[in-house]
């Protein structure tokens, strides 16, 4: 799977990793927004839409096999 990457003697960081090393299939997830698989806005509510774009992240991992537990890095952007 993948291996948190911590310096001996560096504090624990909280939120996020320093490095992961992974091996085995890379799957790229990008484009996703806080509308349904109809492209469609359900909500305008910020929570409702982020709450809407994890699920579309989910759905797109699992159809190639992944999970949450496999991401290593996200970049979000707001606006």
């Amino acid at each position: 799977m993948h291996q948190i990457l911590q310096p001996e003697g560096w504090a624990k960081p909280v939120g996020y990793a320093n490095g992961v090393a992974a091996r085995g299939r890379l799957v790229f997830v990008g484009g996703q927004v806080g509308w349904n698989g109809q492209c469609q806005f359900e909500t305008d509510d910020f929570v409702g839409q982020v709450r809407q774009t994890l699920q579309n992240i989910v759905a797109v991992l699992a159809e190639a096999g992944a999970g949450p537990q496999h991401i290593t890095s996200m970049t979000w952007y707001f606006t």
